[in-house]
């Protein structure tokens, strides 16, 4: 990597605000998706669909792992939108502090490919990034997963003490911290804890904490 520092940013809730809209419909796909295909009713759906993101970080990792699920079929199921422009909530000044900040910015996703490369190229992010790591890159092995992150960091030639992971996800954090990264927790809680260097409320803030990173 000569020396220059690398960002990896999480999509949803990191660069774009995912809560209002967009969650909601994807939880709705899933459990419907898990009610469909594993004969549940909704609440027993609901449960198992929480238990996995719990344990593993992501419910297809459960379902891949427990009921043998075809990854790609329920990527393509759960992450339809009828209108993703019009459910999308971004601050347009983000293009701005994205293309400020110094140094290679790489989106590293645990969401589907056609659905993280949509966001980008309506938010016009794409142009600020030059990768796209999704969870089929990935060989379904999600954050947190060790695996996940050394697939990326071998596709790209990097060396862990040179990159900066920005996430909303704590426990995606520790797995960085652990290979080497800098840390940065996009919260507005006040939670601090050993594996993040540096909390900011928004990407907008991260200019001012670049010295500390």
């Amino acid at each position: 990597m000569r020396g220059d520092r690398v960002w990896l940013f999480d999509l949803d809730n990191t660069l774009h605000n995912a809560t209002p809209h967009i969650f909601p419909h994807i939880n709705r796909s899933m459990r419907e998706y898990i009610e469909r295909h594993l004969g549940l009713d909704e609440q027993a759906a609901n449960r198992l669909r929480q238990e996995y993101w719990q344990r593993y970080g992501a419910t297809l990792l459960g379902l891949i792992r427990h009921h043998a699920v075809d990854p790609l079929h329920f990527l393509r199921e759960t992450h339809q939108f009828p209108d993703l422009q019009r459910m999308l909530v971004f601050e347009k000044p983000l293009l701005h502090i994205l293309r400020r900040l110094p140094g290679r910015k790489i989106v590293f996703s645990n969401a589907p490919h056609h659905y993280a490369a949509a966001v980008l190229r309506l938010t016009g992010m794409e142009r600020c990034f030059s990768a796209l790591y999704s969870v089929e890159h990935l060989k379904f092995r999600p954050k947190p997963e060790p695996a996940g992150f050394r697939t990326v960091l071998r596709a790209e030639h990097l060396d862990p003490r040179r990159c900066i992971m920005v996430e909303d996800s704590l426990s995606n954090l520790v797995t960085a911290k652990k290979l080497g990264m800098r840390t940065v927790l996009v919260s507005t809680g006040l939670r601090r804890s050993p594996y993040v260097d540096v909390t900011v409320r928004s990407v907008l803030d991260l200019p001012r904490h670049c010295g500390r990173l």
